[in-house]
């Protein structure tokens, strides 16, 4: 059977098995365009009037020299180029899983930076301290209140021997806090000197042993921004003879 590309005219002859083969479409071999080979079957002139062992005037086509050889859709071709043409093409690759990993994973580093800065989002944002607080809870963690020592002061501090008890002094100061957030009780670091300013007797006091006896809220409510908190104590010196004194207060 004779079948003429409808783009350039060429002519093909072609065996029935390979019109059957994807319902009749074929390739053209000199212009690559795809068509219809059963709608385009014609018949040469004379070529009912040909003897049988004269040979075909279409059969030059199908030589290999020739570049107009007929590809078939959906055969086998020992030509490389029809065979690639006829592979199916690989399955798309299934994206959805990594995306959904790599959507997740996302998401957990997105946590653990937020609960890692907790403390510090906490009060720049203060309506994220409760949330917070609740996930803290769950997980076992704390929400700390933030440690910036440049915003404390010691406003007001003295040191005075009780006059009701040898060997007992007391320490009286009044802390500032200067944030416009509210702040953890600092450490205190007292040091008792001599004649010489050198040091006889140093003590750190936390924030709970200093706080023990005074009014107001505890160490876990912190200094409230702009407010002040008075800090008095009475410990014994251990008759060291001290004649002098250096506060100051930091975060361990």
């Amino acid at each position: 059977m004779i079948t003429r590309c409808p783009n350039c005219g060429t002519t093909f002859r072609v065996q029935a098995t390979q019109l059957a083969q994807r319902s009749g479409r074929v390739r053209c071999g000199k212009c690559s365009t795809v068509f219809d080979g059963v709608a385009s079957l014609s018949e040469p002139a004379g070529a009912r009037d040909q003897s049988a062992n004269e040979p075909s005037p279409q059969l030059a086509l199908f030589e290999p020299s020739e570049p107009s050889r007929m590809q078939v859709l959906d055969g086998t071709s020992a030509d490389a180029a029809d065979a690639d043409f006829l592979r199916e093409a690989p399955p798309p690759p299934r994206r959805g899983p990594w995306i959904a990993g790599a959507a997740i994973a996302l998401m957990v580093l997105l946590f653990q930076i937020l609960l890692l800065f907790r403390t510090e989002l906490s009060v720049i944002f203060p309506a994220t301290r409760e949330p917070f607080a609740a996930t803290c809870r769950v997980l076992g963690c704390t929400l700390s209140l933030p440690r910036k020592p440049d915003l404390l002061a010691i406003e007001t501090s003295d040191l005075e021997a009780d006059r009701r008890r040898e060997g007992i002094i007391v320490l009286n100061a009044v802390i500032h806090n200067r944030a416009p957030f509210a702040q953890e009780y600092p450490a205190l670091e007292l040091t008792l000197t001599d004649e010489r300013d050198q040091p006889v007797l140093r003590r750190v006091l936390a924030p709970g042993e200093y706080l023990q006896n005074n009014p107001g809220p505890g160490p876990g409510r912190g200094i409230a921004p702009g407010a002040q908190a008075t800090v008095r104590l009475h410990f014994q010196t251990g008759g060291v003879h001290a004649v002098g004194y250096r506060l100051y207060l930091f975060y361990p």
